[in-house]
């Protein structure tokens, strides 16, 4: 899958470094999906990136990057590669996002990996705002359907794009956790750098 580290693992010793494989595959127009890691407080992160913008993080830690980028190859295109100064903007905001400094991500993003109902429900998530909280009824209820709230949860749970789709700003009606698909302790780390606010109204 990784075609750089295929070469490089099949280079004979002392063979000189080679070239950035991923920037001269996008500069031949041969890369569609450029992807690059991150160390974070929550562990590394794979980042991805098409022509259009952001398409996929994942926390490596619960995923195997093969299979994240197996996915990608099946599900975009299979002229996948590292191209980590393709993802040099999400890299640094989301570096900044950990460290306090921004409240907001300016990304574009690339939705082709959701659709129909389960997209909405993550349209109405990106515009929950930083420090806040909403119910996963608010947001079924802004995606079109407020009886839907367990299909919402679905959606929520298959988000693409964590942390820049704030999927972990969506909690139980009582207050709790509700789940994440990174796992708790990671939605209880990103409240914390947010400030933890409560829900806001609604059922």
């Amino acid at each position: 899958m990784n075609i750089e580290l295929d070469l490089r693992r099949g280079a004979p010793p002392g063979t000189p470094e080679l070239p950035d494989i991923g920037e001269a595959a996008a500069a031949a127009g041969l890369l569609d999906v450029a992807y690059a890691t991150l160390d974070s407080p929550l562990g590394t992160l794979l980042l991805a990136a098409t022509r259009r913008g952001l398409v996929r993080l994942a926390y490596l830690a619960g995923e195997d990057e093969s299979e994240v980028l197996e996915q990608l190859a099946t599900r975009i295109s299979p002229r996948v590669l590292a191209a980590p100064r393709r993802l040099d903007d999400p890299r640094r905001e989301l570096d900044q996002y950990f460290a306090g400094r921004r409240r907001q991500f300016d990304l574009p993003l690339d939705w082709r990996l959701t659709r129909g109902f389960a997209r909405r429900v993550l349209e109405a998530t990106a515009r929950i705002p930083y420090g806040s909280t909403a119910t996963y009824k608010q947001v079924a209820t802004g995606a079109g359907n407020e009886r839907a709230f367990r299909a919402a949860g679905n959606a929520l749970g298959s988000n693409p794009i964590p942390i820049v789709i704030p999927c972990h700003r969506i909690l139980h009606s009582g207050g709790g956790l509700g789940g994440y698909t990174g796992g708790l302790e990671r939605k209880r780390v990103l409240l914390a750098v947010e400030g933890g606010q409560q829900s806001l109204a609604g059922a």
